[in-house]
């Protein structure tokens, strides 16, 4: 079964389940009418299935390799970025000042799971130059902005993000990449870093590194780090590029998937570079990039989930096996209809709280309102670690339903397991991301928590009388976080993220079920979106149970478990 972008679900969702129309009621983005919200979608989707889909297997089965220097891209790829390009897809959520569509980052996320379920390895590419964009449009002086932005959003140059070190993971107060001046307001960069998603291509222009270093004088830790731009090619002075930096990717990672993205170990031997925003406070800009990333990433892993599902779909379509209770292939199995059913609901729900965070950022950034900002904060780790946990989830079901084909390379199946995997690592691992919603998430006593769950009680209530089983176990549900939440916010930090991962996941099931009720209500009764809601709410939902008694487990079992008894 060929890949078919999703646009149909995510007009469903704005129209039905996350209020878009509020988005396109602001100034900000009044242009972001319906009309053209459709017609975006089905321009994306068309680009997603017909040009980029294609190229999914040549990036598995022809990796990029490093050359004498020079990074050879899989084959079509450059063809396929030209017309992500040409299409504007770059440069979606850019400031119109500097060539950008300025749309909103609703729209920008469906587009992006489209193009990353068709081909999730070139999709990273636009991905991470959209974090470079919106980080040099907070942060940089206007200078930079002109010369850079254009260029970046245009597509003719590609963004990339160098944070991680060999001995700086997430401790990225631990780098030592150290900058200098040069007596000019340029500086001298110099250091290693590792894992650097698209490090270079040959179908771009220029590459744009975007690098954290410590200055001379800085202090230790996060509090001394500065961010610099530092291009493969310096820019001339009519601003094209020019001379090479002294900069090169040493050597690419072989990766368990993903391979046809370069990631680079870059070197820096006193390259030129640029200082973005003020000295000493790099990490509040690289966070700009790397917030609206994370929502990204979680795009990531629900694009591979869709991909993945629309591939097993298609194979129970076809493989007779066995005598099943309906039809002639192996869908009419009872399990195997389980398994697919359970995609189907999982990925629905992961996309619905992708929508909703996204539309929480474009109405924090629309209106300025403090209860958007912080809904748009609570719900962007939640959205990254569920939507990547479904799509390694949905994955691995995809391969289970190909049965022993599915450890077959031929088929695919394995192809989606092994892309999506590194979702739940990198922008942050999904470990870290329950962290956050704990602890920084929860600085506010859990007041935007509460008034999530304020609105998802809301929604059970109304919808008592149509649908009376589904309403009052989502109520239930639904209390039972209130009561966890209100336990959680009372305990010490360790306590905190002992329990993290519960709690994130608990919170994401009770979001699914309600947005599954939703699009039920939307629907009516006896509605496929109604029969797959009930799939959700009976056989998913009930994990909120045990999840919220690993939440309240604390810590203290853990560290009786001393090291060595690790060992023994």
């Amino acid at each position: 079964m060929p890949y078919r972008a999703p646009a149909s679900e995510y007009q469903f969702l704005f129209d039905k389940v996350v209020g878009f129309s509020q988005v396109s009621e602001t100034e900000k983005f009044a242009e972001a009418t319906p009309d053209l919200t459709s017609a975006i979608l089905e321009e994306a989707a068309k680009m997603a299935s017909e040009v980029l889909a294609p190229l999914q297997r040549n990036g598995d089965t022809h990796p990029a390799v490093l050359e004498n220097g020079v990074v050879r891209t899989s084959p079509g790829y450059g063809d396929g970025y030209k017309a992500i390009a040409d299409g504007g897809w770059v440069g979606m959520a850019g400031d119109p000042e500097f060539g950008g569509m300025g749309l909103p980052q609703s729209v920008v996320n469906a587009v992006n799971e489209m193009m990353g379920g068709a081909c999730l390895s070139l999709q990273l590419n636009p991905l991470m130059t959209q974090g470079q964009i919106e980080a040099l449009e907070h942060h940089a002086s206007d200078e930079i902005k002109a010369l850079y932005l254009p260029n970046l959003i245009s597509g003719a140059w590609s963004g990339t993000m160098n944070l991680t070190e060999p001995q700086a993971g997430s401790d990225v107060g631990a780098l030592r990449t150290k900058a200098e001046p040069n007596g000019d307001g340029t500086y001298a960069v110099t250091g290693q870093k590792i894992y650097i998603s698209w490090g270079d291509n040959d179908f771009t222009e220029n590459v744009c590194h975007l690098v954290l270093a410590r200055l001379p004088d800085a202090g230790a830790g996060t509090k001394g780090i500065s961010l610099f731009m530092v291009p493969k090619l310096i820019p001339d002075e009519n601003g094209k590029p020019g001379v090479a930096n002294t900069l090169k990717v040493v050597s690419l990672e072989h990766k368990m998937g993903l391979h046809g993205s370069p990631t680079a170990v870059m070197q820096y031997d006193g390259a030129q570079g640029w200082l973005i925003g003020e000295e000493n406070k790099g990490m509040a800009a690289m966070f700009t990039m790397m917030n609206n990333a994370r929502l990204g990433v979680g795009g990531q892993g629900i694009a591979v989930a869709e991909a993945a599902y629309q591939h097993a779909l298609g194979y129970a379509m076809d493989r007779k096996q066995g005598r099943a209770h309906e039809g002639e292939t192996i869908i009419g199995h009872a399990d195997v209809r389980r398994m697919l059913a359970e995609m189907k609901a999982d990925v629905f729900a992961a996309r619905a709280i992708g929508a909703a965070c996204a539309m929480a950022i474009d109405m924090g950034n629309a209106t300025d309102d403090d209860a958007w900002k912080a809904r748009a904060a609570l719900l962007t780790p939640i959205a990254k670690a569920f939507g990547t946990d479904v799509g390694i989830d949905v994955a691995q079901k995809g391969i289970q339903v190909h049965g022993g084909m599915g450890f077959i390379e031929e088929t695919g199946a394995a192809q989606y397991l092994r892309d999506v995997r590194v979702t739940a690592i990198y922008e942050g691992t999904n470990g870290i991301q329950a962290m956050d919603l704990v602890a920084r998430k929860m600085m506010d006593g859990g007041e935007a928590a509460f008034a999530l769950i304020d609105e998802i009680e809301a929604q059970a209530e109304a919808c008592k009388e149509i649908a009376p089983y589904a309403a009052e176990a989502l109520f239930e549900a639904s209390e039972n976080l209130r009561e966890t939440t209100e336990w959680l916010v009372q305990q010490d930090m360790n306590d905190r993220f002992a329990g993290s991962v519960a709690y994130l996941r608990l919170f994401a099931r009770v979001l699914g079920a309600f947005y599954h009720m939703c699009a039920g209500h939307a629907d009516g009764v006896g509605s496929a979106r109604t029969k797959l809601a009930r799939v959700y709410i009976q056989r998913l939902l009930p994990e909120h149970r045990g999840l919220a008694d690993h939440v309240r487990c604390g810590a203290d079992d853990l560290y009786e478990l001393s090291v060595e008894d690790l060992v023994a």
